[in-house]
């Protein structure tokens, strides 16, 4: 399965757990309830995944957690926001150069 069907899972199911629920509730809720939606439609999916920085050619342990990493290539960093602030999308793209 390749980043696009993953997605599609991916978004079909925040979209489910959004109407039902709504916002308001913590990033955690919205994690475990993800996770098991995902989880049992049999994707593998880790949450709180440690992701290691490199910094001057020293791994940093714990330079981030992603909340969930599906089937080792879909990144998913929940918020529970009203907005969407610049520095959001920017703490994945950190990830990913880092990788």
């Amino acid at each position: 399965m390749d980043e696009n069907e993953i997605s599609k899972i991916i978004v079909h199911a925040a979209y489910e757990i959004h109407t039902k629920l709504g916002p308001g509730l913590l990033e955690s809720v919205y994690e475990e309830i993800l996770y098991f939606e995902l989880t049992s439609k049999g994707l593998k999916a880790e949450r709180q995944k440690a992701i290691d920085v490199l910094w001057k050619g020293i791994k940093m342990e714990v330079g981030f957690r992603a909340d969930l990493i599906v089937e080792n290539k879909v990144i998913i960093e929940i918020k529970s926001v009203s907005e969407i602030l610049p520095v959001h999308p920017k703490q994945v793209l950190t990830v990913i150069a880092t990788i």
